[in-house]
């Protein structure tokens, strides 16, 4: 992959208030990653063992349609189709299986669990911040819960959780000696991901994890692929840009990773996104860029997974690509072992470049 530190870069980054450093002729002296580094086969922690100072952000843009992708194009979402085209990545990821909703799948996302408590997973079934609800993901669960940021804690590596929606206060509740930021702005998604870019060149982060809503707003409101709803998914493509104009220009993101995904889609014509058998409540992105990502379809790289096609797997036998392979994905490209406890790509977290 080729990174292009352009003018129009500097520029726009110098309009957010944002320091860029001379490109040429400077390097950047990183401690190795804290932790285990143990590369198994191929997978995510081989690149990881490659590159001196491993960082991970992990961008969920909620209810992002792989339908809506694909209407806008690369003319209309250019840094969307950019993370496409030089990652590894598929249209065809799927959500958890028992509900397709934020809350539930932003959990497993950072659990690597499922859902339902009863199964070993999570138990976080509600989707608001209402009073009522149960403080943390450990008593929803009814036990110990760890995380992507418990995990990457231990480990000596610093954690960031930025959101757009207030019920994201539940993560801060339920590991709050594992994050070292918590950044939440309520439907403010510029505000945040201009905080993200600056966090990032300030501070060396293991492992970000970002929320963007504004898709999902515009969908309830005025419909699910409607006008409105595609202004919004090219609004936040733009708000991707500015995260990819910073790992162009400034050497400090050199090591840096990107995964991008959903936790759920909508049904076109509606306003809701809860049917969990809807093909397009349940159908999301997925896509992993930066430094040693080979550009590829992750089911190409990923034998072991199942491409699913236009189907609905369940939980037993081989798996698609779910957003919650995002805990251990992330774990891994930083050379760390799993979270503790959870399902999702446990024995080995994906492939994210061909095999030498």
């Amino acid at each position: 992959m080729v990174f292009v530190r352009s003018i129009t870069s500097v520029a726009l980054l110098a309009a957010l208030g944002i320091a860029v450093p001379a490109v040429a002729g400077s390097a950047v002296v990183a401690a190795q990653p804290s932790g285990p580094v143990s590369p198994v086969g191929s997978d995510s922690r081989v690149v990881a063992a490659n590159r001196p100072d491993p960082q991970v952000l992990a961008i969920s843009i909620d209810a992002l349609m792989p339908r809506a992708v694909r209407r806008l194009g690369r003319d209309r979402a250019p840094n969307l189709w950019r993370l496409i085209d030089e990652g590894a990545s598929t249209l065809e990821a799927r959500t958890q299986v028992e509900l397709t909703v934020t809350l539930p799948n932003h959990t497993s996302m950072v659990t690597g669990r499922r859902i339902k408590a009863t199964k070993g997973g999570h138990g976080v079934t509600w989707n608001d911040d209402a009073p009522g609800r149960p403080p943390t993901v450990q008593a929803a669960a009814g036990h110990d819960v760890a995380s992507l940021f418990s995990t990457a804690h231990a480990a000596g590596r610093s954690t960031a959780l930025f959101a757009t929606k207030s019920k994201f206060s539940l993560f801060q509740r339920s590991w709050p000696d594992d994050l070292d930021r918590v950044t939440i702005k309520e439907e403010k998604d510029a505000v945040v991901v201009r905080k993200v870019v600056r966090d990032l060149l300030k501070r060396d982060r293991g492992v970000t994890f970002v929320h963007l809503g504004a898709a999902d707003k515009a969908g309830h409101t005025k419909g699910f692929m409607s006008r409105g709803y595609l202004r919004a998914v090219r609004r936040l493509d733009g708000l991707l840009g500015t995260i990819l104009e910073a790992t162009d220009t400034d050497s400090r993101l050199d090591d840096l990773t990107i995964i991008l995904t959903a936790d759920h889609g909508g049904v076109p014509g509606t306003r809701d996104h809860g049917d969990a058998g809807a093909r397009d409540d349940y159908r999301v992105p997925f896509a992993v860029w930066g430094p040693g990502i080979s550009p590829a379809d992750l089911y190409d790289l990923n034998p072991g997974y199942r491409d699913p096609g236009k189907s609905r797997p369940g939980l037993k036998g081989k798996q698609p690509v779910r957003n919650g392979d995002v805990a251990n994905l992330a774990l891994g490209l930083l050379g760390l072992d799993p979270v503790p406890g959870s399902r999702f790509g446990v024995k080995r977290s994906l492939l994210v470049t061909a095999a030498d």
